[in-house]
């Protein structure tokens, strides 16, 4: 009988060993076959038109390879009504793509663990090509749309009100009649985040309005990649994925190495197996190949890299690597 109790007491701190190496949420996602991710619709960064695709997009693909060896057996879910952010609060979601501004107004702070950045986003303006304005502050006294109630309207009140300039606030509470009164230059300029900017500059609409985005920014933010508070196993793998791609962009020198070399980590306590990052990045490429398609240069965006740069070439993007 003590022998039975023995055996039955080891399997069960076994089990519980098991368990905490691996993680509740790993092993949800492997029983489902699924990661499940999330975030607000935004151009190049998650949008759905026939499927799911953009950059959060293709890391919650990283991930899904990472964990399950297929970068398609992802979902993913959009944030917009205050309902659909249950799935942050429930923890039904694996992965949300957030900014500091979408946890602080939806009462997500004690819910989530703020992740690495997977993007800089900005508020920035956007004119007509013809359009005299060479800087933000060349606009002072002149009209200026942007959206009600968002961080826009704050940004860019903020930014002419620091330098004591003026201008004609146009508010719009509708994208879709902003973004029509700037096509009609109902206003002569329009203030937005940096990605739907450059979508309405590469559709100019009916009036065939060609557009340039100033240099300045009004405010720079992260989207960061995070999870629940209450699994620290699944966010180490969230991070280690994340920090792979953006390591991988070193390139190969004779001083160190680069690729997927940067940053190798073989962590089989976490479930990872051997040659997870090679499997990585050759489903979905590293962080550069991951803009580019989405945001860059073989996207309808044309986003230059700005501040979303690696730190090698003067961006903010940085990820652990061996010295």
């Amino acid at each position: 009988m003590y022998t039975k109790f023995v055996m039955l007491t080891l399997l069960g701190v076994f089990a519980c060993i098991s368990s905490a190496e691996a993680g509740p949420v790993l092993d949800r996602v492997k029983a489902k076959g699924v990661v499940h991710c999330g975030g607000v619709v935004r151009p190049g960064l998650a949008s759905a038109d026939a499927k799911w695709d953009g950059l959060e997009v293709d890391v919650c693909r990283a991930i899904a390879t990472a964990v399950l060896g297929s970068p398609d057996r992802v979902a993913f879910d959009q944030y917009e009504t205050p309902k659909q952010y249950d799935a942050v609060r429930n923890g039904t979601d694996d992965v949300y793509f957030l900014t500091m501004s979408e946890i602080f107004n939806h009462q997500l702070v004690g819910k989530v663990l703020p992740g690495p950045t997977v993007f800089v986003e900005s508020h920035a303006v956007m004119v007509p090509v013809e359009s005299k304005a060479q800087h933000v502050e060349d606009l002072a006294g002149d009209s200026i749309c942007f959206m009600t109630p968002s961080p826009v309207d704050h940004t860019v009140e903020h930014y002419f009100e620091r330098r004591h300039l003026s201008f004609i606030a146009m508010p719009y509470s509708e994208d879709g009649e902003m973004v029509d009164a700037y096509q009609v230059q109902r206003c002569h300029a329009i203030a937005y985040e940096m990605t739907t900017l450059a979508l309405v500059q590469a559709t100019p609409g009916v009036n065939k309005v060609q557009s340039r985005i100033l240099p300045e920014s009004l405010t720079v933010f992260p989207i960061m990649a995070t999870t629940g508070t209450k699994d620290a196993e699944w966010a180490a793998i969230v991070d280690w994925t994340v920090h792979t791609l953006i390591s991988a962009e070193r390139p190969e020198t004779r001083w160190y190495h680069g690729g997927a070399k940067a940053l190798p980590l073989t962590i089989p306590e976490l479930g990872l197996k051997k040659g997870w990052q090679d499997q990585v990045i050759a489903a979905v490429g590293n962080y550069s190949d991951i803009f580019e398609r989405n945001l860059g240069k073989k996207s309808p965006l044309q986003l230059p890299r700005g501040l979303t740069a690696n730190q090698l070439d003067g961006g903010l993007m940085l990820g652990p690597f061996l010295e």
